[in-house]
């Protein structure tokens, strides 16, 4: 049954990423910027995410949306535990800001996925080039948390097992300290129920916990990603224990 569901749900992503994806193409093309672009594009994510929902019976428990800056006009980075694909659908469809994804070039290539976020502000980077990668990161970022928007990245690069940490890198905290902006780090527990690379999905519920906002003024780049490192593996030690056996959940609770 779980293999039927992820199939089902599959092929609602595949047909329907065809119109909203010729709606991207044309809200951008009738307005000339990407805000209605983006509008199209979220609404086709919240679809994903409500069809797991419906399909796959993945439901999503949300804490910590209070701490956000969600009504100010300043940017912010969003640093996100990353164990799936299903936390880059969930982000815009829980955000109302606009956020802008760094994700590899690669990602451009994919037919109508790769040509909506084409067309969307967004920084695509060519990781094999890492120096020429920060650099993008650091120019456009630097002009999207200007113009209020939010980029969110995932600090360990790639998606990591349940239970398992990566190597948190320090580029985001590079960039807030460069753009003046605060980061924000965000705990998900998505692999409890959609592994990574995995096609087959279990039902259950993903927890997302948003910590508050950490200020970036004065900070250094390594001790700023320490900090955000430290409230991540608690909090997803605290959200998800059994995934960490003989470790005590050592977290600051959601409100700390």
């Amino acid at each position: 049954m779980a293999l039927i569901r992820s199939v089902l749900h599959l092929l609602v992503m595949v047909i329907t990423v065809i119109p909203y994806t010729l709606g991207v193409l044309l809200a951008r093309w009738i307005t000339g910027s990407s805000s209605a672009a983006y509008r199209v594009a979220r609404a086709w994510l919240k679809l994903s995410v409500d069809s797991a929902r419906w399909l796959l019976g993945i439901r999503t428990q949300v804490q910590g949306m209070e701490r956000l800056p969600l009504q100010g006009a300043g940017g912010a980075v969003l640093l996100v535990k990353h164990q799936s694909a299903y936390e880059t659908f969930l982000m815009p469809a829980l955000l109302p800001r606009p956020l802008a994804y760094v994700f590899k070039k690669e990602l451009l290539k994919v037919p109508f996925f790769g040509w909506s976020i084409g067309s969307l502000d967004m920084i695509h980077i060519d990781r094999d080039k890492p120096t020429r990668a920060f650099a993008r990161v650091l120019q456009q970022g630097r002009k999207l948390l200007g113009q209020g928007h939010w980029v969110i990245m995932f600090p360990e690069g790639t998606r990591i097992p349940r239970g398992q940490k990566g190597d948190y890198k320090s580029s985001g905290a590079r960039l807030a300290i460069d753009a003046g902006v605060p980061v924000i780090p965000v705990a998900v527990t998505s692999a409890r129920v959609w592994p990574p690379k995995a096609f087959v999905k279990r039902p259950g519920v993903v927890q997302v916990s948003f910590g508050a906002p950490i200020a970036s003024t004065g900070r250094r780049h390594d001790e700023l990603i320490a900090e955000v490192e430290a409230w991540i593996e608690g909090e997803m030690r605290r959200l998800d224990p059994e995934a960490y056996p003989g470790l005590q959940a050592s977290a600051p609770q959601a409100g700390g």
